[in-house]
């Protein structure tokens, strides 16, 4: 992997401690009045940011085949371990291979490639006819959907990992956010890139930022979960987790879901400043974002497991095991979860007791996260891959 660009002593110093953990695994839209929504589904036919909807609760619109058949598949020169946003009929993904894809949903043809000069671990997000997308370089690009040229980018001094979000008011100008390596939140212009506000933290940004009701809620290698006021990047709220937070953090009310590094899953309450509770399984870390329903909380870890709680006190509901850690963050549809797995897998459970209704043997790594729309799924793969399952046609 590329080194960040240049760095200060003091910016080394300070990243020293959290090199091991976060820079080993960081392997791992919408329009500006989405982002005032708190925890609604993703709409049915599209998917325009990672976890479906600002709140990043990983729930979509409508519903998936019981039994999705391979619809088609493309492939890159890397490992695809970014995952895909979906609108305007096109998918649009990042590779390893140093490239952003935009493919046609329909038959998984390549539309156009936007070449990015360093792998795109990061998700895409699509917003207002722009593809908006960070590298492993540190790279923030804003891509024209249609064309696949570049409108804008900014050079941050550490790697971009995670997808960028949403950050803009119901009636106010559509912005992006986007957290670095170099411990620091942007808030930009969408239209033109030009800087709106910055945060600087204590140690990498690894996941994506959930918004909603005016704020932003994150959570950093330096063990906190910040709560920023999306209007002007002023902290709200510094809350201790206790260990790194490497997984995105999805929101519901009050309260912010995620897992951290030392074996660990929280919810927090953002008003109090207290966990609400804590769940504590095996001693493996947790990487992969949350999937949030109204009375459940779904995720996965490096313990090789899924896991259902009960939202209103951590109680758990059900556990299914893989055969490799999960860094894919599932996706409910309907009364299905959709994930991948180290193992190869992607896999389909039934959302009321873990069951698994379906799975397919990718034979490489999946640590891809689903997109989910139009009844389809899509999905990247270490194999080089990008796939859609769904209902095929008679």
């Amino acid at each position: 992997m590329r080194h960040p660009k240049k760095q200060g002593p003091a910016l080394a110093v300070r990243g020293v401690l959290a090199l091991a953990v976060c820079l080993a695994n960081a392997a791992l839209h919408a329009n500006a009045a989405a982002a005032s929504s708190s925890s609604k589904a993703a709409g049915a036919g599209e998917w325009t940011m990672f976890r479906g909807d600002p709140a990043l609760t990983g729930v979509a619109g409508g519903t998936v085949p019981d039994q999705p058949a391979l619809l088609w598949n493309f492939k890159t020169g890397g490992e695809v371990k970014s995952s895909a946003v979906i609108g305007g009929g096109n998918v649009f993904i990042g590779s390893n291979d140093g490239q952003v894809y935009a493919l046609d949903f329909a038959s998984g043809r390549k539309v156009w490639a936007f070449k990015a000069g360093s792998a795109v671990l990061a998700p895409p997000l699509l917003a207002d006819g722009t593809v908006f997308v960070g590298t492993s370089e540190g790279i923030f690009y804003a891509i024209d959907a249609k064309s696949g040229q570049p409108l804008w980018k900014h050079e941050t001094e550490g790697k971009i990992a995670a997808s960028a979000s949403i950050a803009s008011s119901r009636n106010g100008p559509l912005r992006v956010l986007a957290g670095s390596y170099d411990f620091k939140l942007y808030c930009w212009a969408a239209s033109n890139g030009s800087a709106a506000w910055t945060y600087e933290t204590g140690n990498y940004i690894n996941g994506s930022c959930a918004v909603a009701d005016g704020r932003t809620v994150f959570g950093g290698c330096d063990a906190l979960l910040h709560v920023l006021s999306l209007a002007d990047g002023r902290k709200i709220k510094e809350i201790d987790a206790g260990a790194y937070i490497a997984a995105s953090v999805a929101l519901a009310g009050d309260r912010a879901y995620f897992g951290h590094y030392e074996n660990e899953f929280l919810c927090v309450d953002i008003q109090s400043g207290a966990v609400a509770w804590r769940y504590h399984d095996l001693d493996f870390p947790y990487m992969a974002a949350a999937a949030v329903t109204a009375d459940r909380v779904i995720f996965g870890g490096f313990d090789k497991v899924m896991h259902c709680l009960q939202r209103s006190n951590g109680t758990n509901l059900w556990k299914f095991p893989t055969r490799g850690k999960i860094e894919s963050s599932p996706v409910v549809a309907g009364g299905h979860v959709i994930f991948g797995s180290d193992d190869g897998t992607v896999y389909m459970l039934a959302l009321e007791n873990g069951k698994e209704l379906w799975s397919y043997d990718l034979g490489q790594p999946v640590a891809s996260s689903p997109a989910v729309a139009a009844a389809k799924i899509v999905m990247g793969c270490d194999d080089g891959s990008v796939y859609c399952f769904g209902q095929k046609s008679n």
